[in-house]
């Protein structure tokens, strides 16, 4: 069992950055698949970006070039790193981990947190 606290959001303007924290507890993530998905109001989940246990990601073509996800094993943490952020990246953002194979699908993982807010505005 794991459990998931995500942290870091907050209010920023328009290209500005943020850094997402997502720290674990139960067990390792080292072995876990870890993704980031956000929820626009009125919109659906979106797959944002995904690091793999054998350490492939991949990212959403609306945050290739902008977001990275990274992981530090000694604080047993994943983090996100937004970088030029827009309006339309104002969502809750999750963090979830299956111990299987990463998608960008969020009925692939198994373990969520309780999601941080992000918005961009000026």
């Amino acid at each position: 069992q794991v459990q998931l606290v995500e942290s870091g959001g907050g209010l920023v303007q328009p290209g500005g950055s943020l850094r997402l924290s997502c720290a674990a507890s139960g067990s390792t993530l080292e072995y876990y698949a870890i993704g980031w998905f956000r929820q626009a109001p009125g919109k659906a989940r979106e797959g944002v970006t995904y690091s793999r246990s054998d350490g492939q990601t991949n990212y959403s073509d609306s945050v290739k070039g902008r977001f990275t996800i990274s992981r530090d094993k000694a604080k047993n943490t994943v983090y996100l790193q937004m970088t030029s952020l827009k309006p339309e990246d104002t969502a809750i953002y999750y963090c979830a981990a299956t111990p299987g194979w990463g998608t960008l699908f969020d009925r692939t993982y198994e373990y969520w947190g309780q999601g941080t807010q992000v918005t961009v505005s000026s």
